[in-house]
Formats: C-alpha cells, sequence, structure tokens
C-alpha cells in the first residue's frame, strides 16, 4: 500500500506538531503572564487618574505626571505584545500549518488506497505530499522554534509541491478512484 507511508508520517507528524502546544505553554507562557500582571497595574493606575479626573491625593496633576503615566500604559502594551509575538508565530506557522498538512498526508494516503493507477503515479504524488510538508512547516518549525532563517530560501518549495500533489492526486482520482481498496 503506497498510501501507508503518508498515513504514518503523518500521525508522526502530528505527534510533532501538536507537542508545539505544551512547548509554547512552558516556554512563552510565563513571560506574557508576568507582562500582563504589568500591563494590568500601569493600565488600571491610568484608568483610574481618568475616573478622579486626573487628580491625584486630592491635587490636579501635572502634564508631566499625566504623560509619563501615559507613557508607561503604552510601553506595557508594547512589552505584553513583544511578549505575545513569539507564541504567535509558532501558533500561527509551525503548528497550525503543521498539524493541517498531518492530517492532509494521512487523508492522502487513505485516498491513495482506494485509486488504480500505476505504481509510479501514485510514489509520486505520495511523496510529494511528505515532501511538500517537510519543507513547508518543516521548514517553518525548524526557523521560528529553532531561530535557523539560513533554511528560509527553501521554504517556498513546500506550497509549490503540496500544490503539485494536490493537483495529481485529483487527476489520479479522476482517472482510477475505485471506491475499494486497490493492490498496488
Amino acid at each position: 500500500m503506497i498510501g501507508k507511508k503518508n498515513v504514518v508520517f503523518g500521525f508522526l507528524y502530528l505527534v510533532l506538531t501538536a507537542a508545539l502546544g505544551p512547548y509554547m505553554a512552558v516556554k512563552q507562557v510565563p513571560a506574557i503572564d508576568a507582562a500582563k500582571e504589568e500591563k494590568k497595574q500601569i493600565v488600571g493606575d491610568i484608568q483610574q487618574y481618568k475616573m478622579d479626573n486626573f487628580e491625584k491625593d486630592l491635587a490636579p496633576m501635572s502634564a508631566e505626571d499625566i504623560a509619563k503615566g501615559t507613557t508607561d500604559g503604552l510601553l506595557s502594551l508594547n512589552k505584553l505584545y513583544n511578549a505575545e509575538d513569539p507564541k504567535n508565530g509558532i501558533k500561527a506557522g509551525p503548528h497550525a500549518h503543521g498539524n493541517l498538512e498531518a492530517l492532509l498526508n494521512i487523508v492522502a494516503g487513505i485516498a491513495l488506497c482506494f485509486i488504480a493507477v500505476s505504481r509510479k503515479f501514485k510514489q509520486a504524488i505520495s511523496w510529494l505530499f511528505i515532501l511538500g510538508t517537510v519543507f513547508h512547516s518543516g521548514v517553518l518549525y525548524l526557523m521560528v522554534v529553532f531561530d535557523l532563517q539560513a533554511i528560509a530560501p527553501v521554504r517556498p518549495a513546500g506550497p509549490l509541491l503540496l500544490l503539485a500533489a494536490l493537483l495529481l492526486a485529483g487527476i489520479a482520482a479522476l482517472l482510477g478512484f475505485k471506491g475499494e481498496p486497490v493492490r498496488d
């Protein structure tokens, strides 16, 4: 069964990319929580100043004090944004794409079991799905999680390989989908 390698690869790759969730929780969340607490305190102070008509200890606040408080608030928001940025990069890149491409490999592998076309054609489709996944979300994984930016130039090959695999799988299904498992 030619699609078997895609199913096996898909499940193993899904474990790898799904593991990014706990990785993000352990590595990123403490910094985010600290930034949230800091922002909460500073912005809370600004809200209180506004509610008190910009008076502090029953005396009007100076423009300088208001500006300093506002600056602290903006900087705390920026700090929170910067703390969340690495997590968002993982979540939107290798985590989401990797999970989807793992599932795509599982589905493609199962579909290949029901398609009767030449072995070489099915092998090409099978390997295009795996290579497309590795070159797309696999490269994203290495770039984002391990900061290996040097491999960025190969990343565009991934989506192109996946599109080719989808196109060829569609053609193969058109030519040879049987609705029952076939022998390769």
